[in-house]
């Protein structure tokens, strides 16, 4: 097995930031996660009949994957604007910063979620926590009741998952397009090859992002994600499913070649240049999720055709005669097939 990197860090073995027999909540962030730079990862677990209680992030706009389950969002953001959607597997939702939003447990089996935060140091708002410090009379006031309407409120700390009571009920509206769901996995994937594909929630596809996006990247055990780096774009990505390998240089020259597990993230700072296969022949699927809302890359094979092979010959210090044939690449694959044996695991 390889040694342990600071680029990785388990999100299933994170200690839960909440937990009790309704579900969990737990998080990888520069607290216990520190190359971290500007981004959380979060799993969100809940069991049926459960509701994750109304809250507001702090200064943080929000994306979430549903891994498991089907679950009810409804928000509220600036200038009214109400929301309220049922999210399933394979779709995905975004809160903006300061938008308050419930999560709701529709179906009869845990619901799971995997959601990116943009910022290292998560913080929230409960909507029960910030209720409880009004006065009584301030509360009758907003709402137009006498203050001994409040006066049975329990004034104890909100948990974060609370139990639903009654039946679940979806809002006729529930239905309507909205501009906060996306259907990552019911999109046609717009990269495609023989091994391999990506589904890709970006700005271009998605308008309700504005620094926050997201790839669903399968790779086949007959592909490779090509080595590459993202100019203005750190990476923070979370397997699915699958036995992986990376490697990853360090400005300081350090190289990390790591294996990859499900339920275990990693992180990229941006600029490092990285490289992603599989480690078997039932390949990966990984949910990377990126501080842009699209996340330019750069590739190792177009950068082989963007210098001449007198540039290459002198770089790599070798004579011209002795460089391998590279194909001229004006647009770089996000998948080159693996035409090569793997290199032996460490």
């Amino acid at each position: 097995m390889s040694t342990p990197s600071r680029h990785v860090a388990s999100l299933l073995d994170a200690a839960p930031t909440f937990e009790s027999d309704l579900g969990s909540v737990a998080q990888l962030s520069t607290g216990n996660f520190p190359i971290l730079d500007g981004m959380t990862l979060k799993r969100i677990v809940l069991e049926p009949g459960t509701i994750r209680e109304p809250q507001w992030n702090v200064t943080s706009n929000q994306i979430a994957y549903v891994t498991k389950g089907t679950v009810l969002v409804s928000m509220l953001a600036t200038g009214d604007e109400f929301a309220t959607f049922v999210v399933k597997t394979g779709q995905m939702y975004h809160v903006a910063s300061g938008a308050v939003y419930h999560i709701e447990n529709l179906g009869e089996e845990t619901a799971e979620i995997i959601a990116a935060l943009r910022t290292g140091d998560p913080q929230h708002f409960s909507f029960q926590n910030s209720v409880n410090v009004m006065s009584n009379a301030v509360l009758g006031n907003t709402y137009d009741q006498p203050t001994s309407a409040f006066e049975g409120f329990p004034r104890s700390d909100a948990p974060q998952i609370i139990r639903r009571t009654g039946r679940a009920e979806i809002p006729a509206n529930a239905g309507l397009p909205n501009a906060h769901l996306f259907d990552a996995e019911g999109q046609i994937a717009p990269l495609a090859y023989p091994y391999g594909h990506a589904k890709l929630a970006r700005k271009q596809f998605w308008a309700a992002l504005e620094d926050l996006s997201m790839y669903s990247l399968n790779i086949g055990g007959g592909g490779m994600r090509e080595p590459h780096w993202h100019p203005i774009t750190a990476e923070l990505g979370y397997v699915k499913s699958g036995h992986a390998r990376m490697t990853v240089l360090d400005p300081d020259g350090a190289v990390d070649t790591y294996e990859l597990n499900p339920g275990q993230a990693y992180f990229v700072p941006r600029a490092y240049p990285h490289h992603i296969e599989a480690l078997s022949d039932e390949g990966i699927e990984f949910l990377i999720f990126f501080d842009q809302f699209v996340p330019g890359d750069v590739g190792y094979r177009a950068t082989a055709t963007a210098f001449s092979r007198e540039v290459l010959a002198a770089a790599f210090q070798v004579p011209e005669r002795d460089l391998p044939e590279f194909p001229f690449t004006p647009i770089d694959p996000l998948i080159v097939s693996r035409n090569n044996p793997r290199d032996p695991i460490a």
